[in-house]
């Protein structure tokens, strides 16, 4: 097929009315389409209490182990009694 042939065929398509849809085919996309945003959501929220879960679980580590404070030293006595 060269070329022309090709173009032809293509002008042939496309100067063609465009097909009839079935009526169940609009509703079956509505469908699955509402069920798909149902779904992204769901996983949106999910995603954002597990987030504001996470953010909340460090806090209260945070204070409650207090990383930024020096641990006390082990190595010599406390110097008392002098």
């Amino acid at each position: 097929m060269n070329r022309t042939q090709r173009e032809a065929a293509v002008r042939q398509l496309m100067e063609r009315g465009t097909p009839q849809v079935p009526a169940e085919l609009y509703t079956d996309s509505v469908r699955r389409g509402s069920r798909m945003l149902r779904r992204r959501t769901a996983a949106r929220r999910l995603m954002g209490l597990l987030l504001l879960a996470a953010s909340v679980a460090f806090v209260v580590w945070a204070l409650t182990a207090r990383p930024w404070v020096e641990p006390p030293s082990t190595t010599t006595p406390p110097m008392t009694g002098w």
